[in-house]
């Protein structure tokens, strides 16, 4: 994981986006906005909204040349005096975007920092925040005899509904990118990464670590079960041998984790089926050896559910050896699960 500190806030400027679809029009400011005194405010938005786990870089078919938004802010990077004029063109690309109904109008927010730091290098960074969701505040006003209250509703500064952060660095290859998209996760809206931004993940241990426990997850859900005959005691068992190997390793090896995960020789072969067929409809590419992130397993082991539910009377908790488990029918057709243990806790 990259370590990464934002420095001090040169430039902000807010426009208003609406949706193109139903014609809520945009505005565009044609001057800079005071930040004084909100700066902490938007330091303390970006450190609690952006993760520098998994990162990002620009990209576009045939040619990165052709990306809109990297050539806004390349063009900020190069003359900051430029930075109103291409604050704006990204908010009118932004708008032909935004034509899904569920795209929310907002505010769009680009900021200019100076001074950040990755790992020991020293750059710059443009950040592009929209805001759609409005929180309400109640204001307290004194009044002669008392107090009153008002509502009020503005931008949440402790969670941010979209943004991205731009580093000035590796633009050959499309920048460095740490983005949030916490609305419209639906597939029909993922304007902001890949309509508006056109991002893609940069191929490090966490995009790799967490793709291939992505894939066996699928796997193990949706596959398995296809083409074996399994019990969900067996699946959650397949997943808890997959975090756990990848727990236990410092480096991934894709035959040794075949073998230490599914064991049974057709196994792996339906399994290497799958991820081939996975890997070309998805478009992904992955190494079968590289470096395992920690940060990735932590993320991905919080979805591979391990519980094992029965009727409405009974959650299992499976999380170690599946021998201590026997499934079978009583003479009466009632379904039963034996469990075997040492102590109870």
């Amino acid at each position: 994981m990259q370590n990464i500190t934002l420095g001090q806030i040169n430039k902000f400027i807010v426009h208003f986006i609406g949706n193109k679809n139903n014609g809520d029009g945009v505005r565009f400011a044609d001057i800079l906005t005071d930040f004084d005194k909100i700066e902490e405010h938007i330091r303390q938005l970006a450190n609690n909204s952006f993760k520098f786990e998994e990162l990002y870089r620009f990209f576009f078919l045939p040619n990165l040349d052709l990306n809109p938004v990297y050539q806004f802010v390349s063009s900020i990077f190069k003359n900051k005096e430029s930075f109103i004029e291409q604050s704006q063109n990204a908010g009118r690309y932004l708008y032909d975007k935004s034509t899904h109904p569920q795209i929310k109008s907002g505010e769009l927010c680009i900021i200019y920092f100076n001074d950040c730091k990755i790992n020991d290098e020293i750059v710059d960074c443009i950040g592009i925040f929209k805001s759609e969701n409005k929180e309400t505040i109640l204001k307290v006003n004194n009044k002669e005899n008392g107090f009153e209250l008002t509502d009020e509703k503005g931008i949440n500064v402790n969670k941010l509904d979209k943004g991205c952060l731009i580093f000035n660095t590796g633009k050959e290859n499309g920048f460095i990118i740490s983005v949030v998209d916490n609305t419209n996760r639906s597939s029909e809206a993922q304007y902001w990464k890949d309509e508006f931004l056109g991002i893609q993940p940069i191929k490090n241990d966490f995009h790799q670590t967490n793709q291939f426990l992505g894939i066996t997850k699928q796997f193990v859900t949706k596959q398995l079960e296809e083409d074996f005959e399994v019990s969900k005691a067996d699946k959650i068992d397949f997943l808890n041998r997959s975090v756990d190997y990848f727990k236990k390793h410092e480096t991934f090896d894709k035959k040794e984790f075949e073998e230490e995960v599914f064991a049974s020789s057709n196994v792996i072969e339906s399994f290497r089926k799958f991820d081939q067929t996975y890997r070309q409809e998805n478009e992904v590419e992955l190494l079968d050896n590289f470096e395992i992130s920690a940060q990735a397993v932590k993320k991905q082991a919080r979805v591979f559910k391990n519980i094992l539910k029965l009727d409405k009377n009974f959650d299992i908790y499976i999380h170690g050896n599946r021998q201590l488990i026997e499934q079978g029918i009583d003479e009466n057709g009632r379904k039963y699960y034996k469990i075997y243990y040492e102590e109870e806790a």
